[in-house]
């Protein structure tokens, strides 16, 4: 077998910087594995070069001799080896259409697609992963928006403390930052005008974990979406506390059926047998952290009719900010019509006139859609990563990925990892032919 992989360098855009590996990974592979490792030079990536020629990597531009080559983001064609295998973050499972003539190249020239978010254990649970960090990075740029946003409209607020994420080296820097702007909020409370703010996360994965551990660390009180309306009727609210509302499928879907039960499995399986309820939460929100994952086939939670009907009265509603760190091209929040970078992170979807501005400034929601949130906070995030993909490194260096699909010796978590296999799509993805 080979006993070698690869390391690509980042082609999809300049703001990218992490890594599938830290060299501190790459030393253990290369001294306690005895595997060669090759890493293509990249000049904006978080760890240089010279860390990982100093651990025993080679640094080259051909990474043909590897058995598979790792990366983090989409590869275009252009820097593709025919009959290579590759792993990466491929966005294709959903059939998106951005990314069709790139699996169309993989089949075309006999390559071999792994994606990390397929890697999952016996309960589906998924195993490698940046979805912490993209929470964090989510909840720092959403307070930061927010910020900027009350600024405009003429408050003063704690929040305008703090940074974008690109800004704190570390994420305890982050951290501290949030406890000071806690301890503003302890100390001299916020505006009347915002009372009771209110912060809705939706969803209970890594992202909205992530972003809950940094928002937690303010004055919080936790509310049930099911205690939210009769928590506002009663006014028995503090400024100097944030609030907190944490929306699972049950709060944000309901039968179609008149007086069905909600029933999980059920909507997993059928979810056109339910329907949004999420419109009614959003006169309540401040804030709305979305970490959920959505396919096409579910409802949306934000919608751009919502929206006209929230926008439409002659005062402006409370909501000023949706960090939408699922960040899915219209989606289950369908103001988010565009990705944004960190260069330009933020833009205001106006409901009214559909019409978008960047910045902060408008009538309408800031929205938040970095589709890269991780690499905000790139030296930690790569390290966690590499840490969760480092325990099936060796057996894809020595795997004997030539035989057919069904006779690769590969641990069960990574079977179901291929997409396609020396340019055929694997059983389970072969519905992604009409997407083709």
């Amino acid at each position: 077998m080979k006993q070698c992989i690869g390391v690509r360098k980042e082609t999809k855009d300049r703001t990218q910087q992490r890594v599938p590996l830290s060299p501190e990974q790459v030393a253990l592979l290369v001294r306690e594995h005895g595997l060669r490792v090759l890493v293509e030079p990249m000049e904006r990536r978080i760890f240089p070069d010279e860390d990982y020629a100093a651990v025993g990597a080679e640094l080259t531009t051909d990474l043909r001799d590897c058995n598979i080559v790792f990366g983090v983001k989409e590869i275009a064609p252009d820097f593709m080896l025919d009959n290579m295998a590759y792993m990466f973050f491929s966005h294709t499972v959903k059939g998106q259409s951005y990314n069709m003539p790139m699996l169309r190249h993989v089949l075309d020239h006999g390559i071999t697609l792994f994606d990390y978010e397929l890697i999952k254990d016996t309960e589906g649970k998924r195993l490698v992963f940046f979805g912490n960090y993209a929470g964090y990075a989510g909840m720092i740029d959403s307070l930061w928006a927010l910020g900027r946003r009350l600024e405009w409209e003429g408050y003063r607020t704690p929040f305008g403390h703090i940074r974008y994420a690109t800004s704190y080296g570390l994420l305890s820097e982050a951290e501290t930052a949030f406890r000071e702007v806690g301890e503003h909020i302890r100390t001299d409370g916020l505006p009347s005008e915002l009372v009771p703010f209110i912060c809705g996360f939706t969803g209970y994965g890594n992202v909205s974990k992530g972003a809950q551990h940094l928002y937690d660390l303010l004055p919080v009180e936790s509310i049930s979406p099911t205690d939210l309306e009769a928590f506002i009727a009663r006014g028995e609210y503090s400024n100097r506390v944030v609030y907190k509302v944490e929306f699972r499928e049950e709060h944000m879907a309901a039968p179609r059926q008149s007086g069905g039960v909600f029933r999980l499995q059920e909507f997993y399986d059928h979810p056109d047998r339910y329907e949004s309820v999420f419109e009614q939460y959003l006169p309540y929100l401040t804030m709305m952290v979305n970490g959920i994952y959505w396919e096409p086939r579910y409802p949306r939670l934000v919608t751009i009719e919502a929206a006209r009907r929230l926008f439409g009265g002659a005062e402006p509603p409370r909501l000023r900010v949706i960090g939408d760190v699922t960040c899915d091209i219209d989606g289950s929040v369908q103001l988010t019509v565009k990705e944004t970078s960190s260069e330009n992170p933020v833009y205001v979807y106006e409901p009214e006139t559909g019409k978008i501005v960047d910045g902060w400034e408008g009538r309408g929601p800031v929205i938040l859609a970095v589709d890269k949130l991780p690499t905000e906070l790139p030296r930690e995030a790569s390290a966690a990563f590499g840490a969760s993909l480092f325990p099936f490194i060796p057996v894809l260096a020595a795997a004997d990925l030539t035989l057919p699909f069904e006779r690769l010796q590969l641990p069960a978590e990574l079977h179901p990892a291929i997409i396609a296999h020396q340019g055929r799509l694997t059983p389970s993805f072969e519905y992604l032919t009409e997407y083709l």
